[in-house]
């Protein structure tokens, strides 16, 4: 069950670098708009690890 969450969060967070900080990094609009990309990919791994964290806890208790 642990390597089954361990590799759908490594999958999410993948998606999430590729899909989030790509427009980040390549963009051609405005700073602002990249800034605020930047501050919700950040808020979307931050969400990701408390999840992940909590995943692992609950099967380690199973």
């Amino acid at each position: 069950m642990r390597y089954v969450l361990h590799v759908v969060f490594i999958i999410l967070i993948g998606l999430v670098t590729f899909f989030g900080l790509g427009p980040v990094l390549f963009a051609d609009g405005v700073l602002q708009e990249r800034l605020l990309t930047a501050a919700a990919v950040l808020f979307i791994y931050i969400v990701l690890v408390i999840f992940y964290r909590i995943a692992i806890n609950w099967a380690n208790k199973r």
